[in-house]
């Protein structure tokens, strides 16, 4: 199945920082990975999770919610 998202010009500068700071986040969890030697998922996520949360204003609201932005915090 295949889906095409037409944002909104508002939308479509939101979904792009969005997907600019997952992409910054990747890469910063990457390069700890190689600099610690740490590639198992359950040893990496405890590695970075609560830097990454701190870097990006982000929480994970559940098991199955995916990352979402906090609108709480301030940066």
């Amino acid at each position: 199945m295949q889906v095409k998202l037409l944002p909104t010009p508002e939308q479509a500068v939101a979904l792009e920082a969005t997907l600019r700071m997952c992409d910054e986040a990747t890469r910063w969890v990457s390069s700890v990975a190689f600099e610690r030697q740490v590639f198992g998922r359950k040893s990496l996520q405890v590695a970075v999770y609560n830097e990454v949360k701190a870097i990006n204003g982000l929480y994970h609201p559940g098991n199955r919610g995916g990352w979402t932005r906090a609108t709480h915090h301030s940066q």
